[in-house]
């Protein structure tokens, strides 16, 4: 039987090794170490959100849903005057928006902005939210805490990372992520090489398996051929992850898990069906190659339980999913306490990549390339980045709030979406 990750870790000598290997797969050298549950609720119980540079109250008047075709966006205005344009997740709201404009956005109107990380606790109770717990209550959320953030940021004149503490970087590395499955492996081939091209990245990270379906491949053999023919196609030295979404049982992942192994794969997203945490543990502790998982999560002691547990090695909420920014920069800080990284999920559209490369720019503990799926079709501009990858990086903006601009003309254009 090959030796386990836990037993190889167990060792200091290991786990120097192990960093060392980290750096060169696309991972920062962190230091693996446990941690107890009395330590994790310590780091859940500290407050997050920075705002003593807002000397006075930022008094929320008005959120408006607003629609422009398929897109959403949030106005949101204070009573002092100050507005804010933000774009939630438009795929998501497009099936869950009654929640919002009903349950969501009422228990923010009237209250200062100052006090948003305590206000996420009261729109968890407000109305039986969380009977609702999942997509529908926490997309929602995640808009308006986006946009609360944006008002304060506007009104301050602060970046969005100076309510987290500062930025610890501005040019982010990204990896290009292809969503195709079930092309032929030739196919897939000339995708990666045509979305690397595009970008200059030096990582990127294709599809396995057959997406929740029980061990069925969406072609047959397509997964077997793809692994050492994207090793083959790339070198040794560009960074390869793969993204199993829940395509397998405990078995068949570790025989997946083993081949990336062998080709020097960086990690490993979502081995197992994505509520099995348990399996995904067996999976982690069987094999060497880093295990990431979190996009589907939504509870914050789960993901606690993750990372007490080491049931996988990266975690990856998603910050349109999970709730925000505050939740899963608690979600960063309990990984950094036991020595993991935190790669979070990028929602496709709208401006989710500007949203990870925000998070990426304030949170020390990211790995080393964060998801990039594209540009928006969106009229925004930007006086402190390109919005673009160059070379395989993304510039943070750096101007107040989330540093971009919304075109007036496509807000104006838009109508506001009435609670039915």
């Amino acid at each position: 039987m090959p030796t386990s990750r836990r037993r190889f870790l167990q060792s200091a000598a290991a786990v120097a090794a192990a960093s060392s290997a980290a750096v060169s797969l696309g991972a920062p050298a962190l230091t693996t170490r446990s941690v107890s549950k009395e330590e994790l609720d310590r780091i859940l119980d500290q407050p997050v959100l920075k705002t003593d540079f807002l000397d006075k109250p930022v008094i929320v008047a008005s959120i408006q849903l607003l629609r422009n075709g398929k897109q959403f966006l949030l106005r949101t205005r204070s009573t002092d005057g100050v507005e804010a344009i933000t774009v939630p997740n438009s795929d998501r709201l497009s099936n869950v928006y009654p929640m919002l404009l009903n349950q969501i956005i009422p228990a923010f109107l009237e209250k200062d902005a100052r006090t948003l990380e305590s206000l996420l606790w009261d729109v968890y109770r407000s109305k039986d939210n969380y009977k609702y717990y999942g997509l529908a209550l926490w997309v929602g959320v995640a808009a308006v805490e986006m946009a609360l953030l944006e008002l304060m940021g506007q009104t301050a004149q602060r970046p969005l990372a100076d309510f987290f503490g500062g930025a610890v970087r501005r040019d982010i590395p990204i990896y290009v992520a292809s969503g195709v499955r079930g092309n032929k492996p030739e196919q897939e081939i000339e995708h990666l090489q045509q979305i690397v091209a595009d970008s200059g990245a030096k990582a990127l990270k294709f599809r396995l398996g057959g997406r929740m379906n029980r061990n069925v491949d969406s072609l047959p053999g397509r997964t077997e051929a793809l692994i050492p023919l994207v090793r083959e196609t790339f070198g040794d030295d560009f960074i390869l992850y793969a993204d199993a979404n829940s395509s397998y049982d405990v078995p068949n992942a570790l025989r997946i898990g083993r081949m990336m192994e062998e080709h020097k794969y960086a990690f490993y997203e979502e081995p197992v069906e994505f509520d099995d945490i348990w399996g995904c543990k067996r999976v982690a502790d069987a094999l060497s190659i880093p295990i990431a998982m979190g996009e589907q999560e939504f509870s914050m002691r789960r993901f606690q339980w993750c990372i007490e547990n080491r049931a996988m090695d990266i975690m990856q909420p998603d910050l349109h999913y999970f709730g925000g920014y505050i939740r899963c920069t608690k979600v960063a800080r309990m990984a950094a306490a036991a020595g993991m990284t935190v790669v979070p999920h990028m929602s496709g559209g709208s401006l989710g990549y500007l949203d990870v490369v925000h998070f990426a720019s304030f949170t020390p503990n990211t790995g080393a390339y964060m998801e990039f799926k594209g540009n928006a079709a969106l009229p925004v501009t930007c006086a402190t980045s390109p919005l673009k990858s160059i070379n395989g990086v993304v510039r943070c903006p750096s101007g107040p709030g989330f540093g971009v601009t919304i075109d007036p003309a496509y807000v104006k254009a838009a109508t506001v979406v009435s609670a039915s």
